[in-house]
């Protein structure tokens, strides 16, 4: 994928994640991407994946594919 400009992102972190400063936001906002950064590094890098990565990770995600 080719590099991603990320400035006109509107990064969100979850509402259960509360201020203890150990969350990930996310960023859907952006044509063609979903940007995910971690907040304890909000100038970091991010990772971006296309909506179709994206959405097949939350449906991993919420049908225990990751389960340990």
């Amino acid at each position: 994928m080719d590099q991603v400009n990320l400035e006109q992102a509107k990064w969100r972190k979850a509402t259960a994640s509360g201020d203890n400063g150990q969350c990930v936001e996310v960023a859907t906002n952006l044509p063609h991407v979903v940007a995910v950064r971690d907040s304890k590094h909000p100038n970091g890098s991010a990772l971006v994946f296309t909506h179709q990565e994206w959405r097949a990770f939350l449906h991993g995600a919420t049908h225990g594919e990751f389960n340990i």
